[in-house]
């Protein structure tokens, strides 16, 4: 399973967080830059093809473009209807990333650091 972190710039400037759950992947709208310090808010997408975790350009249908900002391999914790946690091992996130789900279409995300890949 792999996750990818993507910056797309339509209708505004944010960034898409795939998380691989086989044929699919769950996707959340980041309205927080991942580099800023968080808790950050995230809105539910629908989900995603697994195409989109190596995908960087043009979205179909006028949606702007989309470029990787990390990208690599997860380990599924937890995955119910409104929490889902999960070890990513990428370049920027190499951690514990928790999405939890406020209200019906605001969720928020947090994301521990792992000093070592077993920690």
């Amino acid at each position: 399973m792999r996750f990818a972190v993507l910056v797309h710039d339509h209708p505004f400037r944010h960034w898409d967080v795939l998380l691989q759950t086989g044929e699919t992947c769950r996707t959340w709208r980041l309205l927080d830059s991942p580099e800023s310090p968080g808790p950050w808010r995230a809105e539910p997408l629908p989900d995603h093809r697994t195409y989109y975790l190596d995908y960087a350009g043009p979205v179909s249908g006028d949606r702007g473009t989309v470029t990787p900002w990390d990208t690599g391999p997860l380990i599924w914790l937890t995955c119910t209807p409104t929490h889902v946690r999960v070890l990513c091992r990428g370049n920027h996130w190499f951690g514990a990333l928790s999405l939890r789900q406020q209200t019906d279409c605001q969720w928020q995300a947090e994301f521990s650091p792992q000093a070592e890949a077993g920690g």
